[in-house]
């Protein structure tokens, strides 16, 4: 995933949803009573955390994409969650054929009213902004294992829950998001090539005429002492939800992480799921509030790896999404 840098203007063609919507519902004399939510295991987080990365590089067409594909299919699938696996066919930005998979978890699937949940389980291809083995895959245990690992905790406690959320809740694990251009590659002209695989779900729902409320995109969430900005396309396209995601995170407590700053503009998943499939989606992504880099410092290294991941980070991130669903 990267940073590209738009205008407001440029969406307004696009855009469906209002920027003024339920305006009044920030008023801070309103006292919310969060519903009683299940218990979220950051342990469990953290080892999903670890299992992935104990796979190695999760890039396309390799065998340990394949398996850590299959081990998250089967995890969905023993907490409950009815599954689709949606192949996705793809070519890259330099002409590769990749061979990815969106692997969708369902829960509450006889519900009417759903919610997404996102992350991309694949890992960037190149190191390109290490200063070593800059043509070598890196492990990805932040900049995609930890989204993946705190949805996987979800699925398991929500799924195990006597009392589970009133609306459906999908699971979407979106592939070939990393595989894009490298910064170091001569040619830097066209489509950079990112987040292929939510761009193809969004032109290809699992479930033909599928709809949501709305969507939660999690993108490098796990490292210690993260700061979630209120990304810019987020703002534009569902300002209501990150209201009351940050609202939440606030009142559980982890307002050091949810920062109530306005971040970049950002190419990710969750631009085509608003563009296309015109599901209002927000992304809570670890940003860097000074503005000297855009993400987390070990981006795109081989410094990505288990030794970045911090439990607190994964809880505070699991509950406010825990309490969202359930307060629904």
């Amino acid at each position: 995933m990267f940073k590209q840098k738009m205008t407001i203007a440029a969406f307004c063609c696009l855009a469906l949803f209002s920027c003024t919507e339920n305006a009044g519902s920030d008023n801070n004399t309103t006292v919310v009573k969060d519903t009683p939510i299940p218990t979220f295991n950051a342990d469990s987080a953290y080892q999903y955390v670890q299992q992935q990365v104990d796979f190695g590089p999760r890039v396309a067409n390799t065998m340990a994409h394949d398996m850590c594909g299959e081990f998250i299919a089967s995890e969905l699938q023993r907490h409950g969650a009815k599954v689709i696996e949606q192949p996705v066919y793809v070519t890259a930005y330099d002409g590769t054929s990749l061979n990815g998979k969106n692997i969708i978890g369902s829960i509450n699937p006889e519900a009417t009213t759903r919610i997404i949940l996102a992350a991309h389980w694949d890992t960037r291809q190149v190191a390109d902004q290490d200063s070593v083995r800059k043509n070598e895959p890196i492990l990805g245990a932040n900049d995609g294992g930890s989204g993946v690992g705190i949805l996987l905790e979800l699925a398991r406690v929500i799924g195990n829950a006597e009392n589970k959320p009133d609306v459906g809740v999908d699971i979407i694990f979106f592939d070939v998001e990393d595989y894009g251009r490298p910064a170091f590659a001569e040619d830097q002209s066209g489509d950079s090539g990112y987040c292929l695989g939510s761009k193809y779900w969004a032109e290809n729902p699992h479930i033909e005429g599928y709809s949501a409320y709305y969507g939660i995109l999690l993108d490098m969430v796990g490292s210690k002492n993260p700061t979630f900005l209120k990304e810019g396309v987020s703002r534009y396209f569902a300002p209501r939800i990150v209201r009351k995601v940050w609202k939440t995170a606030e009142r559980k407590g982890f307002g050091n992480m949810f920062i109530n700053q306005d971040g970049p503009e950002l190419t990710d998943d969750h631009l085509y799921v608003n563009q296309i499939a015109k599901i209002p989606m927000i992304d809570i992504i670890d940003l860097d509030p000074s503005g000297e880099r855009t993400f987390f410092k070990h981006w795109h290294t081989h410094a990505d790896d288990m030794s970045t991941i911090d439990k607190e980070s994964l809880k505070g991130v699991g509950v406010t999404l825990l309490q969202v669903l359930y307060n629904e």
